[in-house]
């Protein structure tokens, strides 16, 4: 009997998979607590790399619209000292494998793929609990319950579902992220831009960094890194816009005026994204009827790699069931065995990339890595 696919969670991972098991002819459900598609800003640009963003979005047969809306340019990288000097300017010559998307428009593109009614707005799961034979019921905020034999956790990092497969929790890595935006840059704040160029900017030190992308229509969008435990930023007072980037600027004393300015003259309010991790090996012995995808079963801090895994999990999740329809535990247990290796892997290139942006050798050891002088043990 084909079964029906309990999905929580309507990030990119929780869609690519209702995706295909769509195009494969199976049902599913997604339940996601935001009330409606537009409910909140879908952050910024998201590099789909050929490896895993790529194949999935195929396997959903989406590669077509997703061509569509790649932002051409948007792989340029430049790395900057603290002083404004370039050291590192690469253009997007169009050979790289990483093309540059909006994660909104993404996201879109996979909703407008599924028929109406597979994703419930605004039903939050509040809990979970096994019932016995590979059968689950989720509770959900308003108080209804949904029964399913095959439930799958795309709810991220603090998952509700991933208590009934593993007690591992995220712990702060030690370093938090500042979003800023700044928009019409190019007439509004030149010097920002110009700093910034076409693609990406890296401006880095050790435990620290300012990292910015040229999204659309002008807008660039700022990580300013800092590594700090949690009380330093409990300290700061994000409700006052003006205080809050003046605090955060004092940490890049003395950098170069278009570095800083990409913080001080911030056209948003700052938001803090503190950054957490599960172990690297995070795995779990196999429970009949659930499993998870995504920041729920690989949580790192961001390297760009966890859009297109949550991406490639569901991809492979739907293509798992879709190989073995009338026996769900094959299909998990497949996917599971390739997902525990993948994950790890992916979660230690993580670490080894934060070395390199803020490590002791910031930032000549992330120009090495891009310029292909990274030395290997």
């Amino acid at each position: 009997m084909t079964p029906h696919v309990t999905i929580i969670g309507a990030g990119l991972g929780g869609l690519t998979l209702a995706r295909v098991l769509h195009v494969h002819g199976i049902p599913a459900t997604v339940y996601e607590a935001e009330p409606s598609p537009s409910a909140r800003a879908q952050g910024g640009m998201l590099d789909i790399h050929d490896h895993s963003g790529q194949p999935a979005l195929r396997a959903a047969g989406l590669l077509d619209e997703f061509r569509g809306l790649v932002l051409e340019g948007r792989q340029a990288t430049r790395v900057l000292d603290r002083d404004g000097t370039v050291l590192l300017d690469q253009p997007d010559d169009g050979t790289g494998g990483r093309p540059e998307v909006q994660r909104g428009e993404l996201r879109r593109i996979l909703l407008d793929s599924l028929p109406d009614g597979t994703v419930r707005w605004g039903r939050k799961a509040s809990g979970v609990r096994g019932l016995g034979g590979g059968r689950h019921e989720v509770i959900l905020a308003d108080g209804t319950t949904v029964v399913t034999s095959l439930l799958v956790g795309a709810d991220g990092a603090w998952s509700r579902v991933r208590p009934l497969l593993s007690d591992a929790v995220p712990e702060y890595v030690g370093r938090s992220f500042v979003e800023t935006y700044l928009f019409d840059a190019d007439i509004r704040h030149p010097a920002g831009a110009k700093a910034v160029g076409g693609g990406s900017l890296f401006a880095l030190a050790r435990g620290k960094g300012i990292q910015a992308h040229r999204e659309s229509g002008g807008t660039l969008h700022t990580y300013v890194a800092l590594s700090e435990p949690l009380d330093w930023f409990a300290g700061v007072d994000f409700t006052d816009s003006a205080a809050a980037t003046t605090r955060i600027a004092q940490e890049f004393d003395g950098w170069a005026p278009e570095l800083t300015a990409l913080i001080t003259d911030s056209d948003t309010t700052p938001v803090l994204r503190t950054l957490h991790a599960l172990p690297v090996e995070h795995r779990w012995e196999r429970v009949p009827g659930v499993t998870l995808l995504g920041d729920a079963a690989h949580l790192s801090a961001p390297n760009g790699e966890g859009a297109n895994l949550a991406m490639y999990d569901g991809a492979e999740l739907g293509k798992a069931i879709a190989e073995h329809p009338e026996d769900v535990e094959t299909a998990l247990t497949a996917y599971e065995l390739a997902l525990f290796p993948r994950s790890a892997t992916a979660a230690a290139e993580g670490a080894h990339l934060h070395e390199l942006l803020f490590g002791d050798n910031a930032p000549h050891g992330l120009i090495d890595m891009l310029t292909g002088q990274e030395e290997t043990s």
